[in-house]
C-alpha cells in the first residue's frame, strides 16, 4: 500500500508538471498564424507511416541510420511495457497485461533483446560525439549547451536500458528463487541472471530499486524532453504527419497579394463585399518578420527539430562557406519563440522587446544565400520545410521594407516599368531582329 501511495504522488507530480509545460506550448501555438487544413488523412498516415515509423530517410546512411532505427524501434516495444509498470504502480499488481498471454510473452522478450541493442546504440552514439569529430554535429548553431543537452539524455537513456535490464534478470532470479511462475520471456534476462549467485532477499532489493530507478527516470525522462533537443521523441511523428504535401518546388501563393493583384485587373472587386462567411480584416504583415508572423506548422517544425545537422550537410550554400545554415533557421525559431512567446502570451500581439527574427537572430546574408533547391528539406528524416521560412522572410524584406540586394530590385523595376526582368520597353523588345533576313533564318 505505501508503494501504491509513493507511486501515485510521484504519477501525479508527472502529470502536473507536464500538463504545465503543455499548457505554455499551447499558449505559443496561439500565438502564431495558421498553416493549412489538414486533409488527406489516408495520404498523411502512409507518410507517417514510411518516413515516421519506418524511418525510410534514416537508411539513406545505412549503418548509422540502422542504429537509430532499432533505437526507434526499441522504444515504441519498450513503452508498452512502461505501461504496464504505470498500471502494476497505481493498482499494487504484477505484470498486470500477463492476460494477453503469448502477445505478453513476446512483447517482454523483444522489450528484453531492445534493452541491449538500445544500450549499445546509445554507447556508439557517445563516442562518436565524444570522440569522433562529426562535422555535422558542429557549427554556429551548435552551442556548449546544445552538445552537454544531447549527452545529458543520451546518458538518461542509456541509465533507463541498463535499470530495464537490471529489473528483468532481478525478477527473474527472485520469482525463481521464490518458487514463482515467470510472467513473461526474458532471452536477454535469462543469460545476465545466471552471472549472478545473490540470495533471493538480495535479488528481491535489486529488483526493486531496478524497477524504480526506471520508472521514476522515465518520469524525470518524459518532463525533461520539451526543454531537450531531444523532443523530437514526441513530436517527430505527428510532424511527419503533418507534412507539407505540396511537391518541394512548389512556393505558396500570398493570399492577401492575390487580392491586391485581382484588384488590379478588375477594380471593382475593391468595392466588392466580402463573400458569406468572410470578414474585413486588418492589413496583415507581409512575409515573416518575427516569430508571431510564422505559422503552427514552422513552430511545429522547430519543436521536431533534432538537431541533426543532415540538412546543413547538403546545403549547397553552406558547403561553399556561406553563412547560411538551415539547422540555424529552425534552431532560431524555437529559440525567438523561448524569448519573446512569454511577453507575447501576456501582452498579446502589439507587445516588442526590442527584437526581431530577422536581423538579430537571422541576417540578410543568411536568407538571400539560399538557393531554394531543397535538398535541406528532402534530406530531413521528419520532413521539414525550410525554404518556406526563408521565402517567407524574404518576403518580409522585399515586400515591406524593399530590401532586396540590387541585382533583384533592379529585376523588379524592369518588370514593373517593362512587363519583363529585362531592361527594354516592350516597343523595343524585337529590335534586335529588324536586319534578319529570311536568307539569315534558312542559313
Amino acid at each position: 500500500m505505501v508503494k501504491q501511495l509513493v507511486f501515485i504522488i510521484a504519477l501525479v507530480l508527472t502529470l502536473a508538471v507536464f500538463a504545465w509545460t503543455t499548457r505554455r506550448f499551447i499558449g505559443f501555438f496561439k500565438i502564431t498564424r495558421p498553416a493549412f487544413k489538414v486533409r488527406q488523412i489516408g495520404r498523411r498516415t502512409a507518410i507517417m507511416l514510411i518516413v515516421a515509423f519506418g524511418q525510410a530517410k534514416i537508411f539513406r546512411r545505412p549503418v548509422v541510420g540502422l542504429l537509430h532505427a532499432l533505437v526507434f524501434w526499441g522504444f515504441c516495444v519498450i513503452l508498452i511495457g512502461s505501461i504496464e509498470m504505470v498500471i502494476d504502480g497505481v493498482s499494487g499488481t504484477e505484470k498486470a497485461l500477463r492476460f494477453l498471454g503469448i502477445v505478453h510473452d513476446i512483447i517482454m522478450a523483444s522489450g528484453d533483446v531492445f534493452a541491449l541493442i538500445i544500450a549499445l546504440a546509445i554507447i556508439v552514439f557517445m563516442a562518436r560525439r565524444l570522440l569522433l569529430n562529426v562535422k555535422r554535429f558542429s557549427g554556429i548553431e551548435m552551442k556548449h549547451v546544445s552538445h552537454v543537452d544531447a549527452n545529458i539524455a543520451l546518458t538518461m537513456i542509456l541509465l533507463l536500458m541498463i535499470s530495464l535490464l537490471g529489473m528483468n534478470t532481478f525478477y527473474i532470479r527472485s520469482a525463481t528463487g521464490a518458487g514463482l511462475h515467470l510472467e513473461g520471456f526474458y532471452p536477454v534476462g535469462n543469460i545476465l541472471a545466471s552471472w549472478f549467485s545473490t540470495s533471493t532477499h538480495t535479488d528481491l532489493v535489486l529488483h526493486e530499486a531496478s524497477w524504480w530507478t526506471h520508472i521514476l527516470l522515465i518520469f524525470v525522462f518524459a518532463n525533461y524532453l520539451p526543454y531537450s533537443k531531444h523532443f523530437h521523441v514526441f513530436m517527430s511523428v505527428p510532424n511527419v504527419f503533418l507534412s507539407r504535401l505540396e511537391p518541394l518546388g512548389k512556393l505558396d501563393t500570398m493570399e492577401n497579394i492575390t487580392r491586391e493583384v485581382k484588384i488590379m485587373m478588375d477594380p471593382d472587386q475593391a468595392f466588392a463585399a466580402p463573400a458569406e462567411g468572410e470578414e474585413e480584416t486588418a492589413p496583415e504583415r507581409f512575409g515573416i518578420l518575427d516569430i508571431e508572423d510564422v505559422s503552427w506548422k514552422s513552430y511545429l517544425d522547430s519543436l521536431a527539430c533534432t538537431e541533426c545537422g543532415r540538412c546543413t550537410s547538403v546545403c549547397p550554400a553552406n558547403i561553399t562557406g556561406k553563412k547560411l545554415s538551415p539547422r540555424k533557421v529552425i534552431m532560431d525559431i524555437r529559440a525567438r519563440m523561448k524569448e519573446k512567446g512569454p511577453g507575447l502570451v501576456k501582452q498579446g500581439r502589439e507587445f516588442t522587446d526590442g527584437r526581431s527574427l530577422v536581423r538579430d537572430l537571422i541576417s540578410e546574408e543568411e536568407l538571400w544565400a539560399c538557393t531554394l533547391c531543397n535538398a535541406c528539406a528532402q534530406e530531413c528524416p521528419i520532413n521539414i520545410n525550410h525554404p518556406s521560412l526563408i521565402v517567407n522572410m524574404r518576403r518580409y524584406l522585399v515586400l515591406e521594407e524593399s530590401a532586396a540586394p540590387g541585382e533583384l530590385n533592379s529585376i523588379f523595376s524592369n518588370i514593373e516599368n517593362n512587363g519583363a526582368p529585362w531592361q527594354f520597353s516592350m516597343e523595343d523588345r524585337m529590335l534586335w531582329a529588324e536586319d534578319i533576313t529570311m536568307n539569315d533564318i534558312q542559313g
